[in-house]
């Protein structure tokens, strides 16, 4: 800088040298990339957004569906509620998260048993729970097993893995109408 004495240029190039090199060296650190973290970190990026809508919305509410609201010109006969929305990509969430694991649903959230779910809580922890499977989804990957499919399946581990994902980020889309026909603006968006 203009006027900087020769001590004063030197120290600040040091600093410069010191802070780049420290950069560098906790880059080189961080493990590369690989298929499985990449996917992984959409799928913590959705759990974060889906759980944190349910998280928002009152447990009074989880029975709201924009049918209720009888909009003129509206058609929202027979649309999900708000908890059927959260229900549906946990279970989703199973049976496309199960294949590459080698996990089955559990008996408890069986399609035939997903009514006995009634309270924000352990919808709640449903949802948790295949978030969980869809980690181990993720940490299932390998170059190896790729494209491998399912026992009678036809989809491949790479396609369940990240469909998950995006199945569970277009029910989010859903879920955030909900909240804001609610008055409630989504945790993402605050």
């Amino acid at each position: 800088m203009k006027g900087e004495s020769l001590g004063m240029k030197q120290m600040r190039i040091v600093l410069f040298a010191a802070v780049f090199f420290v950069t560098v060296a906790a880059r080189a650190q961080q493990p590369a990339p690989t298929i499985a973290s990449a996917v992984d970190g959409e799928i913590t990026l959705v759990e974060s957004e889906v759980v944190g809508a349910a998280e928002a919305m009152p447990e009074s509410k989880f029975d709201f569906s924009p049918e209720s609201l009888h909009l003129p010109g509206a058609d929202y006969k027979g649309v999900r509620t708000f908890a059927r929305e959260l229900k549906h990509v946990a279970y989703s969430n199973y049976v496309l998260w199960s294949p590459p694991t080698g996990d089955k649903i559990p008996k408890k959230y069986a399609s035939d048993t997903l009514d006995s779910l009634k309270t924000k809580a352990e919808i709640i922890q449903f949802l948790k729970e295949s978030f969980a499977l869809g980690h181990k989804a993720a940490a299932a990957l390998t170059a190896q097993n790729l494209l491998q499919t399912g026992e009678g399946g036809k989809s491949t581990f790479l396609y369940l893995a990240t469909f998950g994902a995006a199945h569970a980020l277009d029910h989010y889309g859903q879920m955030v109408e909900y909240l804001r026909m609610n008055g409630i603006v989504p945790p993402a968006s605050r």
